[in-house]
């Protein structure tokens, strides 16, 4: 195969994105060859391509004309599609979130595990040469254990136009959640991929169209605990002008701090416990040392950069940044933010999921439906934070 011929399912604002990155050839190796959406005027602007048109997930699928499928449609939807494509031999790129709830997201993985084919994940924020650089020392262990982990992470502003944009955005039968599912699914993956962690016990707060109206949650703030003793918060917001991005590891050996789009670690002489059992000078402290991480300019724009890694995975086999299986990761820690705060209490993970379906399927019940609204979206200023 010399170059990978992309099917796009879902021509919304992502699936619009990524087509313009594929079309200008921005991803080597790779050729945008069909699109498909349930609604033919999202199909009209890109006529002029002469790309095979479908209707349907499944006739695209079935077509023959695509080696691979990119899947930017409505949430719920991810799994389903999905499953449909690795059973049919095809590879899949399933933008974020991977699903709603991770007993479908399971399921999903559980299918690529057999199919053998290349499968990914749209957690572009990964390619971060910054990111990549955490990721690189907590596990090299320069920081030591990891003992607590605070994360600021409020720069997702979105106005109330932008809710109004689209019928399923901020509800639950449509989106499944607000910013835990539509934003966040990125901070939350990051925690993961930064710690290779997963949180044991999660209690939150959640406010449910507190600053917008729409039925889901827009102001979030966790605590959460892991097996080994360390302990976590997270704030995270869609109404916070100016917002803020600041991120805390803090190990037994040190500190990582990212504010400012500067990384500055500070490592410990001796080691806190160490230092805890063995100094005799009642008052005192590790004597430490700051540097700010020098950290390589990224190579391409996130979104291009992460296409171009699953089309190299497909040609030649180069490892993925973001695994498809491990998008449950993320969506694990959203799904047990949600239940701890519906249920008003602490929450052991891995949650039961039959009950936070349950839950799930309560509002969805009683969601509410903006008929005949779509409106797209210039996502440039959604992405304006992480260009240099």
């Amino acid at each position: 195969m010399e170059k990978v011929r992309f099917g796009i399912i879902g021509m919304g604002n992502m699936g619009s994105a990524h087509a313009e990155i594929l079309i200008s050839g921005k991803v080597e190796g790779a050729v945008l060859t069909a699109i498909c959406d349930l609604d033919s005027e999202k199909i009209l602007p890109w006529k002029k391509y002469g790309l095979k048109e479908f209707n349907s997930s499944e006739e695209l699928i079935r077509s023959g004309e695509v080696d691979a499928v990119l899947v930017a449609t409505y949430h719920y939807s991810h799994p389903d599609i999905s499953i449909d494509a690795l059973n049919n031999g095809l590879h899949v790129f399933c933008e974020k979130p991977t699903g709603v709830y991770t007993k479908q997201v399971r399921l999903m993985n559980e299918v690529a595990q057999k199919a053998g084919k290349v499968f990914s994940s749209g957690f572009c924020l990964r390619t971060r040469k910054i990111n990549q650089k955490i990721h690189e020392i907590v596990a090299n262990g320069e920081i030591g254990e990891i003992k607590r982990i605070n994360w600021i992470s409020t720069n997702w502003y979105r106005p109330q136009s932008y809710y109004d944009s689209s019928s399923w955005r901020a509800t639950w039968a449509g989106e499944g959640g607000g910013i835990l599912l539509n934003q966040a699914p990125h901070t939350l993956d990051l925690l993961w991929y930064f710690t290779g962690l997963l949180p044991t016990k999660m209690q939150s707060n959640c406010y449910f169209g507190k600053w917008h109206d729409i039925e889901v949650e827009d102001d979030v703030t966790a605590f959460f605990e892991y097996e080994n003793g360390a302990t976590g918060t997270i704030v995270l917001s869609t109404a916070d002008a100016p917002g803020s991005e600041r991120l805390e590891i803090l190990g037994n050996n040190g500190r990582l701090l990212l504010e400012g789009g500067k990384l500055t670690k500070t490592t410990l002489d001796i080691g806190e416990r160490e230092f805890n059992a063995t100094y005799k000078g009642g008052f005192g402290n590790p004597e430490a040392s700051s540097e700010v991480v020098e950290v390589e300019p990224d190579e391409k724009p996130i979104h291009d950069a992460i296409l171009q890694n699953f089309t190299n995975a497909i040609l030649n086999g180069e490892k993925l940044i973001a695994p498809g299986e491990e998008g449950i990761k993320s969506l694990e820690i959203a799904n047990a933010i949600l239940l701890s705060s519906w249920l008003d209490e602490k929450v052991a993970m891995p949650i039961d999921e039959e009950k936070y379906l349950a839950e799930l399927n309560k509002r969805v019940a009683t969601s509410r439906k903006k008929e005949g609204v779509s409106v797209k979206l210039n996502l440039n200023s959604s992405l304006s934070k992480y260009k240099k």
